[in-house]
């Protein structure tokens, strides 16, 4: 008979074997096994609302790269007379906007090259189906035992105006919030910069 230490008994008392069908399976003496885990595809719709005073118009989008409060280039537009739906201002229009727009917006630092850097980037034809640039952002969710644990970013996006709705795929109950993020870089400009998971 093989003699037993207080070592080759406690090695003994974590472990188990269990004979099942001719098979022997060791199994720790909490008889725990390792949870498995997967990942679910989550889907981000919607997120390019813009405010009802702006006329379609992403002025969140258009102030954050200008570095201005979203109220500050509001009311410099106020003194814009934009041309007609589809049809290109006269140059001698275009002079006199711009003036309105850096009367308000240059003791901000903005200037003449930043407005055109920005206003060129989100200009867009709405009456022709056109949107200002936008990148959509990608994500994924990590599924243990039936329930979303966690999500995370895999591309950030870019031209979100409103926060987009979120979604896990087959998991209808996840309610998972997205914060966004807008500065001056045009590239990442109204990105998706965190994924709350609010519940599983």
């Amino acid at each position: 008979m093989q003699r037993t230490t207080p070592r080759t008994r406690s090695r003994l008392a974590s472990t188990a074997v269990v004979a099942i069908g001719g098979l022997s399976l060791v199994a720790g003496a909490q008889g725990s096994t390792a949870a498995t885990s997967r990942t679910a595809t989550v889907r981000l719709s919607g997120g390019h609302k813009t405010d009802s005073r702006d006329g379609g118009r992403p002025v969140v989008l258009v102030a954050a790269a200008l570095g201005v409060p979203t109220s500050v280039f509001r009311t410099a537009f106020s003194g814009v007379t934009p041309a007609p739906a589809g049809s290109e201002p006269d140059p001698a229009q275009v002079l006199r906007n711009k003036a309105a727009l850096l009367k308000v917006l240059a003791p901000y630092g903005v200037t003449n090259e930043a407005l055109d850097a920005a206003s060129n980037h989100y200009r867009f034809d709405g009456a022709a189906g056109e949107t200002w640039p936008q990148t959509a952002a990608t994500a994924r969710a990590v599924v243990r035992d039936g329930k979303v644990v966690s999500v995370r970013i895999v591309k950030a996006g870019a031209g979100y105006s409103s926060t987009p709705h979120v979604s896990v795929a087959g998991y209808p109950k996840a309610r998972v919030r997205a914060t966004l993020s807008y500065g001056r870089d045009l590239a990442t400009n109204g990105s998706v910069s965190k994924l709350t998971l609010v519940t599983g």
